[in-house]
């Protein structure tokens, strides 16, 4: 962005960067509308994603669950919490597998590193899901 001063009224001026992307310099509800259309298409991307659908699926499950389970409200919210986090980590991994294969088909080790990363943060959300689920569930029915 390029903002030019006048001297004889100090007043600033705006005049857009040619090399800056025109999506970016978009104000307002325009704005929004805009990014909301790109994250349906993310989601949309998404859902072509065995994994995030399965997730997606357990969402349906678990998060009317969470109304049953939950004992107070921050308990509900936790448990949904859980179940949300796993599948934005599902889609941050999805978005770096799909980034790295566009850099190319060939076989390199910090793409398998990026990959592998990726792989290690879904397993570590779906476990803090499994525990938080579990103490939960043991909490609200045992014994």
């Amino acid at each position: 962005m390029n903002h030019k001063n006048t001297a004889a009224s100090g007043a600033t001026t705006f005049t857009p960067d040619p090399a800056v992307n025109p999506q970016k310099q978009r104000r307002g509800i325009s704005r929004i509308l805009h990014a909301t259309r790109y994250s349906w298409a993310g989601l949309q991307a998404g859902w072509n994603e065995p994994a995030f659908r399965q997730e997606c699926v357990l969402a349906l499950i678990l998060l009317p669950a969470s109304l049953v389970v939950g004992k107070t409200w921050l308990e509900t919210a936790v448990l949904a919490a859980s179940v949300v986090a796993v599948m934005v980590v599902e889609l941050l991994n999805t978005a770096v597998e799909s980034i790295v294969d566009r850099v190319g088909p060939e076989w390199h080790q910090l793409s398998k590193r990026a990959k592998d990363i990726g792989s290690a943060a879904v397993l570590l959300s779906l476990l803090l899901c499994m525990g938080i689920w579990g103490a939960a569930l043991w909490e609200r029915f045992s014994l």
